[in-house]
Protein backbone atom coordinates (compact mmCIF):
# COMPACT_ATOMS: atom_id res chain seq x y z
CA UNK A 1 0.00 0.00 0.00
CA UNK A 2 0.92 3.49 -0.60
CA UNK A 3 1.11 5.82 1.91
CA UNK A 4 1.27 9.53 1.74
CA UNK A 5 2.37 12.43 4.27
CA UNK A 6 -1.05 13.61 5.05
CA UNK A 7 -3.28 14.71 8.00
CA UNK A 8 -4.20 11.86 10.32
CA UNK A 9 -7.59 12.52 10.00
CA UNK A 10 -7.13 12.88 6.17
CA UNK A 11 -5.37 9.57 5.99
CA UNK A 12 -7.85 7.84 8.20
CA UNK A 13 -10.58 8.53 6.24
CA UNK A 14 -9.11 8.00 2.82
CA UNK A 15 -7.21 5.27 3.19
CA UNK A 16 -9.57 2.15 3.65
CA UNK A 17 -9.95 2.16 0.30
CA UNK A 18 -6.79 0.59 0.07
CA UNK A 19 -8.09 -2.32 2.30
CA UNK A 20 -9.25 -5.50 1.22
CA UNK A 21 -11.76 -7.72 3.71
CA UNK A 22 -8.27 -10.01 3.82
CA UNK A 23 -6.05 -6.69 5.18
CA UNK A 24 -8.46 -6.56 8.46
CA UNK A 25 -9.23 -9.93 9.33
CA UNK A 26 -7.36 -13.53 9.78
CA UNK A 27 -9.87 -15.19 7.32
CA UNK A 28 -9.02 -18.34 9.04
CA UNK A 29 -10.96 -17.20 12.25
CA UNK A 30 -13.88 -15.56 10.57
CA UNK A 31 -14.16 -18.70 8.78
CA UNK A 32 -14.40 -21.18 11.50
CA UNK A 33 -16.59 -18.23 13.27
CA UNK A 34 -19.27 -18.39 10.38
CA UNK A 35 -19.57 -22.09 9.84
CA UNK A 36 -20.27 -22.18 13.73
CA UNK A 37 -22.82 -19.42 12.84
CA UNK A 38 -24.62 -21.69 10.44
CA UNK A 39 -24.84 -24.20 12.20
CA UNK A 40 -26.43 -23.11 15.08
CA UNK A 41 -28.42 -21.04 12.36
CA UNK A 42 -28.95 -24.01 9.94
CA UNK A 43 -28.38 -21.47 6.97
CA UNK A 44 -25.69 -21.23 4.28
CA UNK A 45 -23.24 -18.40 4.77
CA UNK A 46 -21.48 -16.32 1.48
CA UNK A 47 -19.06 -13.40 2.64
CA UNK A 48 -17.46 -11.33 -0.92
CA UNK A 49 -15.40 -8.90 -1.08
CA UNK A 50 -16.72 -4.94 -1.72
CA UNK A 51 -16.79 -6.33 -5.54
CA UNK A 52 -18.73 -9.11 -4.93
CA UNK A 53 -15.86 -11.37 -5.35
CA UNK A 54 -16.12 -14.16 -3.22
CA UNK A 55 -14.40 -14.54 0.03
CA UNK A 56 -15.79 -17.29 2.18
CA UNK A 57 -18.97 -19.88 0.98
CA UNK A 58 -20.74 -21.92 3.67
CA UNK A 59 -23.05 -24.50 2.48
CA UNK A 60 -24.43 -25.36 -0.85
CA UNK A 61 -26.86 -23.00 -1.51
CA UNK A 62 -24.95 -20.57 -3.23
CA UNK A 63 -23.63 -22.67 -6.07
CA UNK A 64 -24.03 -21.11 -9.34
CA UNK A 65 -25.05 -17.67 -7.46
CA UNK A 66 -23.36 -14.49 -9.09
CA UNK A 67 -23.82 -11.51 -6.54
CA UNK A 68 -25.17 -8.45 -7.62
CA UNK A 69 -23.32 -6.27 -4.91
CA UNK A 70 -25.12 -2.89 -6.46
CA UNK A 71 -28.59 -3.94 -6.85
CA UNK A 72 -28.74 -6.80 -4.02
CA UNK A 73 -25.79 -6.06 -1.77
CA UNK A 74 -26.86 -8.34 1.19
CA UNK A 75 -25.63 -7.33 4.07
CA UNK A 76 -23.03 -4.73 3.98
CA UNK A 77 -19.86 -5.11 5.79
CA UNK A 78 -18.97 -1.04 6.27
CA UNK A 79 -15.50 0.35 8.29
CA UNK A 80 -15.72 4.10 7.66
CA UNK A 81 -18.51 4.39 6.43
CA UNK A 82 -17.21 2.51 3.39
CA UNK A 83 -18.10 -1.19 2.48
CA UNK A 84 -15.50 -3.41 2.84
CA UNK A 85 -17.62 -7.12 2.19
CA UNK A 86 -21.19 -8.27 1.64
CA UNK A 87 -22.61 -11.17 3.76
CA UNK A 88 -25.36 -13.21 2.43
CA UNK A 89 -27.44 -15.91 3.80
CA UNK A 90 -29.98 -18.09 2.72
CA UNK A 91 -31.82 -20.05 5.40
CA UNK A 92 -32.05 -24.02 4.88
CA UNK A 93 -35.00 -24.60 6.89
CA UNK A 94 -38.46 -22.05 6.46
CA UNK A 95 -40.18 -22.81 9.20
CA UNK A 96 -37.34 -21.43 12.16
CA UNK A 97 -37.41 -18.26 13.79
CA UNK A 98 -36.23 -15.97 11.15
CA UNK A 99 -36.49 -12.70 13.71
CA UNK A 100 -33.90 -14.44 15.31
CA UNK A 101 -31.62 -15.50 12.81
CA UNK A 102 -31.83 -11.92 11.40
CA UNK A 103 -30.94 -10.50 14.77
CA UNK A 104 -27.79 -12.92 14.90
CA UNK A 105 -26.64 -12.16 11.18
CA UNK A 106 -26.71 -8.50 12.17
CA UNK A 107 -24.88 -8.78 15.13
CA UNK A 108 -22.08 -10.54 13.56
CA UNK A 109 -22.27 -7.80 10.92
CA UNK A 110 -21.69 -5.40 13.63
CA UNK A 111 -18.78 -7.28 15.25
CA UNK A 112 -17.42 -7.49 11.68
CA UNK A 113 -17.17 -3.90 11.74
CA UNK A 114 -16.26 -3.48 15.25
CA UNK A 115 -12.98 -5.67 14.44
CA UNK A 116 -12.62 -4.18 11.82
CA UNK A 117 -12.51 -1.06 12.48
CA UNK A 118 -10.21 -1.23 15.51
CA UNK A 119 -7.81 -3.29 13.31
CA UNK A 120 -7.84 -0.73 10.74
CA UNK A 121 -7.36 2.30 13.19
CA UNK A 122 -4.26 -0.12 14.80
CA UNK A 123 -2.44 -0.59 11.66
CA UNK A 124 -2.99 2.97 10.38
CA UNK A 125 -1.99 4.85 13.60
CA UNK A 126 1.06 2.42 13.77
CA UNK A 127 2.46 3.30 10.25
CA UNK A 128 1.34 7.33 10.84
CA UNK A 129 3.54 7.21 13.93
CA UNK A 130 6.13 5.38 12.38
CA UNK A 131 6.05 8.29 9.89
CA UNK A 132 6.15 10.81 12.35
CA UNK A 133 9.18 9.57 13.97
CA UNK A 134 10.91 9.33 10.42
CA UNK A 135 10.19 13.38 9.97
CA UNK A 136 11.07 14.11 13.24
CA UNK A 137 14.54 12.11 12.92
CA UNK A 138 14.63 14.03 9.01
CA UNK A 139 14.12 17.38 10.62
CA UNK A 140 16.38 17.38 13.65
CA UNK A 141 18.69 16.28 11.08
CA UNK A 142 18.38 19.69 8.93
CA UNK A 143 17.96 21.38 12.36
CA UNK A 144 21.64 20.25 13.28
CA UNK A 145 22.69 20.40 9.20
CA UNK A 146 21.23 24.03 9.42
CA UNK A 147 23.09 25.21 12.37
CA UNK A 148 26.41 24.12 11.29
CA UNK A 149 26.05 25.02 7.87
CA UNK A 150 26.36 28.12 5.84
CA UNK A 151 23.17 29.27 4.21
CA UNK A 152 24.84 30.13 1.00
CA UNK A 153 26.68 26.83 -0.10
CA UNK A 154 25.90 24.10 2.19
CA UNK A 155 29.45 23.39 3.67
CA UNK A 156 30.06 23.63 7.16
CA UNK A 157 30.16 27.36 8.10
CA UNK A 158 33.29 29.15 9.14
CA UNK A 159 32.29 28.81 13.01
CA UNK A 160 31.92 25.08 13.09
CA UNK A 161 34.74 24.64 10.93
CA UNK A 162 36.73 25.92 13.74
CA UNK A 163 35.40 24.02 16.00
CA UNK A 164 35.76 20.91 13.99
CA UNK A 165 39.78 21.90 14.19
CA UNK A 166 40.16 22.31 17.63
CA UNK A 167 38.15 18.58 17.74
CA UNK A 168 41.16 17.30 16.14
CA UNK A 169 44.19 19.18 17.25
CA UNK A 170 42.65 17.66 20.71
CA UNK A 171 42.56 14.47 19.42
CA UNK A 172 46.47 14.64 18.46
CA UNK A 173 45.44 13.48 14.71
CA UNK A 174 48.26 13.08 12.31
CA UNK A 175 48.93 13.82 9.70
CA UNK A 176 46.37 15.95 8.54
CA UNK A 177 45.90 17.25 5.05
CA UNK A 178 45.28 21.33 5.21
CA UNK A 179 43.85 23.32 2.23
CA UNK A 180 43.08 26.49 1.43
CA UNK A 181 41.05 27.36 -1.61
CA UNK A 182 40.20 30.78 -3.03
CA UNK A 183 38.17 31.28 -5.90
CA UNK A 184 40.21 33.67 -8.60
CA UNK A 185 38.37 36.77 -9.77
CA UNK A 186 35.51 36.39 -7.52
CA UNK A 187 34.98 40.42 -7.24
CA UNK A 188 35.67 40.81 -11.23
CA UNK A 189 32.32 38.53 -11.35
CA UNK A 190 30.87 40.30 -8.72
CA UNK A 191 31.39 43.97 -10.51
CA UNK A 192 30.37 42.53 -14.10
CA UNK A 193 27.56 40.58 -13.23
CA UNK A 194 26.29 41.30 -10.11
CA UNK A 195 25.50 39.92 -6.78
CA UNK A 196 23.35 36.67 -7.62
CA UNK A 197 25.50 35.60 -10.32
CA UNK A 198 28.75 36.39 -8.30
CA UNK A 199 26.99 34.34 -5.48
CA UNK A 200 26.12 31.43 -8.30
CA UNK A 201 30.10 31.55 -8.50
CA UNK A 202 30.82 30.68 -5.24
CA UNK A 203 27.80 28.04 -5.01
CA UNK A 204 29.30 26.55 -8.21
CA UNK A 205 32.59 26.04 -6.70
CA UNK A 206 31.01 24.74 -3.34
CA UNK A 207 29.16 21.68 -5.20
CA UNK A 208 32.41 21.25 -6.94
CA UNK A 209 34.42 20.83 -3.36
CA UNK A 210 31.70 18.62 -1.66
CA UNK A 211 31.17 16.38 -5.48
CA UNK A 212 35.09 15.48 -5.13
CA UNK A 213 35.28 15.50 -1.59
CA UNK A 214 35.21 11.28 0.29
CA UNK A 215 33.43 11.52 3.48
CA UNK A 216 35.62 11.90 5.69
CA UNK A 217 36.68 15.44 4.17
CA UNK A 218 36.32 18.50 5.94
CA UNK A 219 34.38 21.41 3.85
CA UNK A 220 33.80 24.58 5.36
CA UNK A 221 33.28 28.23 3.52
CA UNK A 222 35.69 30.01 5.78
CA UNK A 223 35.38 34.09 4.27
CA UNK A 224 33.56 35.20 1.45
CA UNK A 225 35.18 33.77 -1.31
CA UNK A 226 37.57 31.38 0.70
CA UNK A 227 37.05 27.90 1.46
CA UNK A 228 39.03 25.54 3.95
CA UNK A 229 38.94 21.80 4.22
CA UNK A 230 40.48 19.15 6.50
CA UNK A 231 41.65 15.68 5.07
CA UNK A 232 42.55 13.77 9.10
CA UNK A 233 44.79 10.98 8.48
CA UNK A 234 45.51 11.73 4.60
CA UNK A 235 47.21 8.72 2.55
CA UNK A 236 50.12 10.04 0.39
CA UNK A 237 49.03 12.28 -2.52
CA UNK A 238 45.21 12.15 -2.00
CA UNK A 239 44.95 16.04 -0.86
CA UNK A 240 47.11 16.85 -4.23
CA UNK A 241 45.03 14.82 -5.79
CA UNK A 242 41.60 16.31 -4.63
CA UNK A 243 43.71 20.08 -5.74
CA UNK A 244 44.13 18.65 -9.08
CA UNK A 245 41.08 17.33 -9.18
CA UNK A 246 38.73 20.53 -7.98
CA UNK A 247 40.62 22.65 -10.05
CA UNK A 248 40.28 20.84 -13.26
CA UNK A 249 36.41 20.51 -12.24
CA UNK A 250 36.20 24.28 -12.15
CA UNK A 251 38.51 24.55 -15.40
CA UNK A 252 36.11 22.87 -17.35
CA UNK A 253 33.09 24.04 -16.18
CA UNK A 254 30.65 24.86 -19.08
CA UNK A 255 28.62 28.66 -18.32
CA UNK A 256 27.67 31.16 -20.75
CA UNK A 257 28.72 33.68 -18.23
CA UNK A 258 30.80 32.45 -15.39
CA UNK A 259 34.66 30.74 -15.02
CA UNK A 260 34.81 29.25 -12.43
CA UNK A 261 38.68 29.12 -11.31
CA UNK A 262 40.41 28.30 -7.50
CA UNK A 263 44.04 28.47 -6.67
CA UNK A 264 44.60 26.59 -3.83
CA UNK A 265 47.37 25.69 -1.25
CA UNK A 266 47.89 22.14 0.55
CA UNK A 267 50.40 21.81 3.70
CA UNK A 268 49.85 19.51 6.13
CA UNK A 269 49.85 18.84 9.79
CA UNK A 270 52.22 16.25 11.28
CA UNK A 271 53.30 17.10 14.26
CA UNK A 272 50.80 16.77 17.33
CA UNK A 273 52.48 19.96 18.88
CA UNK A 274 50.97 21.89 15.67
CA UNK A 275 47.84 23.92 15.30
CA UNK A 276 45.76 23.24 12.55
CA UNK A 277 44.87 27.01 12.48
CA UNK A 278 48.13 27.97 11.66
CA UNK A 279 48.23 25.33 9.18
CA UNK A 280 45.21 26.88 7.27
CA UNK A 281 47.31 30.18 7.63
CA UNK A 282 50.33 28.44 5.90
CA UNK A 283 47.99 27.11 3.44
CA UNK A 284 46.61 30.86 2.65
CA UNK A 285 50.35 31.38 1.81
CA UNK A 286 50.90 28.56 -0.86
CA UNK A 287 46.98 29.34 -2.29
CA UNK A 288 48.84 32.93 -3.03
CA UNK A 289 51.16 31.27 -4.84
CA UNK A 290 49.54 28.90 -6.63
CA UNK A 291 47.09 32.34 -7.52
CA UNK A 292 49.60 34.22 -9.09
CA UNK A 293 50.56 30.92 -11.27
CA UNK A 294 46.87 30.16 -12.34
CA UNK A 295 45.89 34.01 -13.22
CA UNK A 296 49.25 34.31 -15.48
CA UNK A 297 48.79 30.97 -17.30
CA UNK A 298 47.47 31.75 -20.95
CA UNK A 299 44.16 31.47 -22.00
CA UNK A 300 43.08 32.70 -18.19
CA UNK A 301 42.18 36.25 -19.55
CA UNK A 302 40.09 35.06 -22.53
CA UNK A 303 37.91 32.68 -20.47
CA UNK A 304 37.47 34.85 -17.28
CA UNK A 305 35.79 37.60 -19.27
CA UNK A 306 33.82 35.80 -21.55
CA UNK A 307 30.68 36.36 -20.40
CA UNK A 308 31.18 40.17 -20.80
CA UNK A 309 29.37 41.04 -24.37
Amino acid sequence: MGYQAIPYDKRIKENIRNYSFSNLYNMDVVKNYLQNLADVLEINILLTDRHGEKEIVIGDSFLGFYPDVVNEPGRKVRVQNRTIGHLYIKEIISDRNSAQINSMVDSTVQLLEDLGEETYLRHETSIYLEELEVLLKEKRRQIIQNENNDALTGVFHKNYFNERMEVIDRAEVVPVAVLNVNINDWKFANDHFGDEESDRLIRIVAEILKKEAKPDFIVGRIDGDAFGVLIPMATEGEAEEYARQIRNDCDTYEDKILAPSVAVGVVYKTNIEEKLEDKLSDAEYEMFNNKFEVKNAPGYQERLKKGIS
